[in-house]
């Protein structure tokens, strides 16, 4: 399987997220819940609230340069049908992990994004966190 620069940079944004989360206190349940219809990046745990993680990353090649186009925002590329597939996919997770689970699981969830920046000059990355957002 070929991996593409896209998918590598996915991969690494997905795991700097993880270990962002890890330093705030989440325990990472799973990574790339995957359903014919959708799939969850991350899900964590905290305070007994599971957190659907969408990661979005963002290849850049250095920290701080003004681009002549408008600054890109990528938590705005979550359309309308990528929430759909989202509602669906947490809900199909809820159901199957529910079954597994002696005494259920925590009922109380959040969805959340959060947006990794890499910077491939500097080789750091800056995360931003986006939590609690609207499944409309």
């Amino acid at each position: 399987m070929v991996i593409t620069q896209k998918r590598s940079v996915g991969n690494l944004g997905e795991d700097i997220s993880c270990q962002f989360l890890r330093k705030k206190g989440f325990v990472i349940k799973d990574r790339n819940y995957l359903k014919k219809y959708g799939e969850i990046d991350v899900v964590a745990i905290k305070d007994r609230k599971i957190h659907f993680i969408e990661v979005k990353s963002v290849l850049r090649h250095r920290k701080n340069v003004q681009n002549n186009k408008s600054e890109y925002l990528p938590e705005e590329n979550i359309h309308h049908w990528k929430i759909k597939r989202l509602s669906r996919t947490i809900e199909s997770y809820l159901l199957d992990k529910k079954k597994k689970i002696k005494g259920g699981l925590e009922s109380d969830w959040q969805f959340d994004v959060i947006v990794v920046f890499i910077f491939s000059e500097e080789k750091t990355a800056e995360v931003k966190f986006l939590q609690n957002i609207m499944l409309v």
